[in-house]
Parts: structure tokens; C-alpha cells; sequence
């Protein structure tokens, strides 16, 4: 909790330094020219209607014809490389106020991730009022958390809002951590050692320290009991990350001020919604999408093929030039003279290496195609007539590892997974080779028929694709918790519905479908005692069999482009 403000600082230019920055910045994110220069003003006392103040910094444009105002609230400070967003704007004609959430740099009052942010949103536009500055055309900007806070303004949208542009970014914070069943360990015990360490370690020092997060918790992560040793890990000082992993029930009021779902029937704004493939929130975006065009709000999609990290990195010129081109259109004046065009989906389709114009997402009248795991290792088209189910065991204390994904840390993403596919708790089930191209266009479907020893289990699978000199890269994956009330001696049908996707395997590929008993870090593992998650202290394996026969089918089921569609794509 902060107690003392930093000092006011009057509008001044920006330093040398800055500026040299700047014009990098311009030049390799192939960017417009800057449109003005801009001065800042900072460590503003914005107050809350709670007593808190939230510190401020302003950067306004050089010009007597600004184009509006761009909030952005985060918890990761006002300097580098944040600001980095701020000055862009700046120096295109918007007035952009970048406000610290309350609890982190110079901000008072505490921390507690996400839940102040619907209030604090409303008392920072209230503040804007009261400036001169502010002559009432308003857009929101940023991504991960920062659009968290946008969906929270959007809880109830001030009239001046005129457009939102969210990137990477949930509105269902249960859904993120718990929406597999199993907690999201890797991705949130990351976050919550970052976060409590990083007004002191900011700038170049924090992004070095990123790099080796997940050296550092890797002793935590196969603790026993696990909250303990989270505590330990983050100094005691983020006992909000023991009672989300303590607490696995959505309807716990532990989770109340952390779902925006009435965000997405509120929002009466156009909105630019960015992902990528292999970001942890992607599935959020796509039904945030789904959710605003359903409503009739001008909302566009764009998915790349980053991880939520390399958006930042890979990612931030598309996102940029294309956030500017929004802005024109829906915040600056001029943009009311000139007719809007329809907002539209692009899609990276990985596998092929190119951007894909779409008029929706998912694409209307797609096709399905259908792959059986057969004995022997083998993915068909034909259903199976026979042999023993393929059984692998999944021990706890030797958990089957993370290897790349959708993951918050810099270790996600595609990756060859040769290491995983050789270990003994990894079933695989491969095609033969591609006679003909195949587009995958949604969200993949796993029907498993399975028996497990264990009433507590987890089943995780991975699509990959395989290339002709044998290299498998994941491109989809999905993890179900299984229900203990179900039967043991019966098989049940298991279905895992993976991360969508946009991917083509190429003629003479080979599709390969990976299944195990979980994916630690990324989720916490199945204890296989039935404790509350965070708290055993014993571990128990449990022994998977998939069938595969006349009677117990198992399948893969892949969204598919039809060729009338894909025709109709349009290739950027």
C-alpha cells in the first residue's frame, strides 16, 4: 500500500532520449510520421471515491487541433516500456492519460488484482471531466490486464466513451485461472511473483528477471502443499493468490468482483478486439467477439500467431498501425465526415504463414472432418474394429511436463515436441501423410472413450502437426478435470474441446494427436487425493486407458474450411 505521492511535475518535452526513442520506434514498427510533438505532465493525484488516489501522468499533443483522449489504467507502472503506447498516441494528436491502478507505483491503497478496477475506472473518466483539456471524446487502449480494466469501464459506459481497443485480454477471471478445472499454476504463480517484486525491479532490470521466473519457481511448483510454498514464494504479500488457488468453485464470492460478463451486453461502443493463437485468453476474445457481434456492436477481430507475450514483441507494430487507423476512424474529428467501413476478422493461419480475411469468425459453412484413433498408435479415417485400449500411467511425482503452449511466460509458444512424445505418460496417435492440404477453422473436439484407475484425473491432449523429416509442432491443446462421481469400471466418453485455432497441415504432413494425464506447470497437477486444490500433502498416480474398438470409439474432430469458403477468403 502506498502512502506517500510522488511529486507533481508541470508539462514538460520529453527528454533526448525519448525522442531518439520515438523515432525508432516509428521507423520499425513501419508507423505513420508523428503528427505533433507532445509534452507530459506528471504524477497527477487523480482521487478515488474511496479516499484512495490514483497517480496520473498526462501527455499532451503540441497542437491546436487534438483528436480526443486515450485512457490506459495499469498495474505496471507509467514508465518503460509502457509508455512507449502513450507517446505513439501522443504524437498523433491524442491527449493520453496513463493512470496507475490503485496499490502500485505511487497509487494508494491496495492491491487486489482486478476487483476495484469497475469503480476506479468511473472515478478516473470523472476526473477527466473536470479537466480542461478533455473536450469529451474519450477511447480506452491496452492489453492483458489493462483491457481488463477497459471491460470494467465498460461495466457501465460513460457517454463520452466513443471506442474500445482491447488486446489479449479476459473479462472472466475465473474462466482464466479455472475454466480447464485445474488451476493455471504456471501462468498466475508467475504473474504473482512478478507483480510483488516489481516496483523493484523496473525497466530492463524486470523484463531480465522474466527470463528466469521459471528456473526460480521451479521448487515451488512441486511443492507440497502447494499454497504454502506460493506464499513463501511471493514474500507473503499476494494472499490474494492463495485464495484463488484454494478456491475452485465459480460461485464462490471469492470470484464475484472478478467476472465482467455483463460487459459484453452493455457495451454499446465499436470495439477492436486483437489475439493470438497461442495466448492463454484467446478462447475469452473469440467469445467476446461472438458475444458483441451477436448484439449487433461494430466490433473487429484480429488473431495472430503470438503467444500473450509476443504481442508486445512480434505482434506490436500490426497492433499499433492498426490501432491508429481505429482511433482515426472512431475517436478524431475528421472521422466523422468519412463513412466507417465494416469492421472486419483477420486471422494468421499458422502452417501456411499467412493473414486470412474472414467475414466472421468462426467461418460460416465449414465442414467437419473426422479422425478414429486405432490400435497400434494409428489415426484414421475408418473407425476401429478391434484391439486392446492404449493405457499410460500419469504419476504425480513425476508429472508429464509443460512443453511450450499458450502460456503467460516467455517459454510458450510452438515447439518441437520430440521430448514429450518419448516419454512412457504421453500416448500418441499419428496419421499418415496429408494427400491433399487441410485447413483447420475453429475449435477441435477430442471424444474420448476412457477408464481411468483413479477417480481423480486430469486428461490432457495436444494437436500437433508433422512435417515430413519428422518434426511435431503443437498448434491446439485442451485439459479436462474429470468428474470423480463417475464410475471407474465403465467407460465414459471424454470430451476435450482444445484451444481454437486457424492452422493448415500441408500435403505429406502428418496430424498427431497427443493425450496424457496432465501438462505441469501449466496446470497444477492432479494430486490424485481429492484435496483442496492447494493444500494436499500426499500424492496418488492414476492409470489412463484410451479404447479404441467397435464398441468404445475415440476420435478427433476438426473444423474444417470448405473450398467455397476458403475461396472466399482474402489473403493480406
Amino acid at each position: 500500500m502506498t502512502t506517500t505521492l510522488p511529486p507533481h511535475t508541470t508539462l514538460a518535452p520529453p527528454s533526448l532520449a525519448a525522442r531518439a526513442a520515438d523515432r525508432l520506434l516509428t521507423r520499425l514498427m513501419r508507423l505513420p510520421a508523428t503528427r505533433c510533438d507532445y509534452r507530459v505532465e506528471r504524477n497527477l493525484p487523480t482521487p478515488a471515491r474511496d479516499g484512495a488516489v490514483l497517480v496520473t501522468d498526462h501527455y499532451a499533443p503540441v497542437t491546436d487541433e487534438p483528436r480526443g483522449t486515450v485512457l490506459v489504467r495499469t498495474p505496471y507502472g507509467r514508465g518503460f516500456p509502457g509508455d512507449l503506447e502513450a507517446r505513439v498516441y501522443a504524437g498523433h494528436g491524442y491527449h493520453v492519460v496513463l493512470q496507475s491502478c490503485r496499490g502500485t507505483f505511487g497509487s494508494t491503497g491496495d492491491f487486489y488484482p482486478m476487483a476495484n478496477e469497475v469503480d476506479d475506472a468511473q472515478d478516473g473518466v470523472a476526473w477527466l471531466r473536470t479537466q480542461p483539456w478533455f473536450d469529451g471524446r474519450l477511447a480506452t487502449v491496452g492489453g492483458s490486464y489493462v483491457g481488463w480494466t477497459q471491460w470494467a469501464l465498460l461495466m457501465d459506459p460513460p457517454p463520452e466513451l466513443r471506442t474500445c481497443l482491447i488486446a489479449v485480454a479476459p473479462h472472466d477471471m475465473h474462466d482464466g485461472v479455472y475454466g480447464a478445472g485445474a488451476f493455471h499454476l504456471n501462468d498466475f504463480l508467475s504473474w504473482a511473483a512478478t507483480l510483488v517484486h516489481q516496483e523493484r525491479f523496473t525497466g530492463l532490470r524486470g523484463l531480465a528477471r522474466g527470463l528466469t521466473i521459471n528456473r526460480r519457481l521451479a521448487p515451488v511448483f512441486g511443492a507440497l502443499p502447494l499454497a504454502d510454498a506460493a506464499d513463501e514464494a511471493t514474500g507473503h504479500r499476494a494472499p490474494w493468490f492463495r485464495e484463488w488457488l484454494t478456491t475452485p468453485n465459480s460461485d464462490d464470492p471469492v470470484w464475484n468482483r472478478l467476472k465482467l460478463d455483463d460487459a459484453l451486453e452493455r457495451a454499446n461502443v465499436p470495439v477492436r478486439l486483437t489475439a493470438g493463437w497461442q495466448d492463454l485468453f484467446v478462447d475469452q476474445t473469440l467469445h467476446q467477439y461472438q458475444a458483441l457481434r451477436t448484439r449487433g456492436v461494430d466490433v473487429s477481430l484480429t488473431v495472430g500467431p503470438w503467444t500473450h507475450n509476443e504481442l508486445g514483441q512480434k505482434g506490436m507494430g500490426r497492433l499499433l498501425r492498426g490501432n491508429l487507423e481505429w482511433l482515426q476512424t472512431y475517436l478524431a474529428d475528421e472521422a466523422l465526415s468519412h463513412p466507417k467501413p465494416e469492421p472486419s476478422v483477420e486471422v494468421y493461419v499458422t502452417g501456411q504463414g499467412a493473414w486470412r480475411h474472414l467475414a466472421e469468425w468462426p467461418p460460416a459453412g465449414g465442414g467437419e472432418t473426422v479422425h478414429y484413433l486405432q490400435p497400434g498408435g494409428k489415426l484414421l479415417a475408418d473407425e476401429p474394429s478391434g484391439g486392446a485400449p492404449s493405457t499410460c500411467v500419469y504419476d504425480p511425482a513425476d508429472p508429464t511436463p509443460t512443453l511450450g503452449g499458450p502460456l503467460l511466460t516467455l517459454d510458450g509458444g510452438v515447439k518441437d515436441n520430440a521430448k514429450l512424445e518419448s516419454r512412457p505418460d504421453v500416448l500418441t496417435f499419428t496419421t499418415d501423410p496429408l494427400s491433399a492440404p487441410l485447413e483447420i477453422m475453429g475449435t477441435p473436439v477430442v471424444d474420448l472413450a476412457h477408464t481411468r484407475s483413479n477417480p481423480h484425473g486430469d486428461v490432457f491432449v495436444r494437436l500437433c502437426d508433422v512435417d515430413p523429416k519428422g518434426v511435431s509442432r503443437n498448434f491446439a491443446e485442451g485439459l479436462v478435470r474429470l468428474d470423480p462421481a463417475s464410475p471407474l469400471d465403465q467407460v465414459q466418453t471424454v470430451r476435450v474441446r482444445l484451444d481454437a485455432c486457424a492452422h493448415e497441415v500441408k500435403a505429406g504432413h502428418r496430424i498427431r494427436l497427443l493425450i496424457a494425464g496432465g501438462s505441469h506447470p501449466r496446470y497444477a497437477r492432479n494430486e490424485g487425493t481429492g484435496e483442496l486444490p492447494g493444500t494436499g500433502t500426499e500424492l496418488r498416480p492414476c492409470t489412463h486407458s484410451i479404447h479404441h474398438d467397435a464398441a468404445a470409439v475415440s476420435r478427433v474432430l476438426l473444423p474444417t474450411l470448405s473450398e467455397g469458403v476458403s475461396a472466399g477468403g482474402v489473403d493480406i
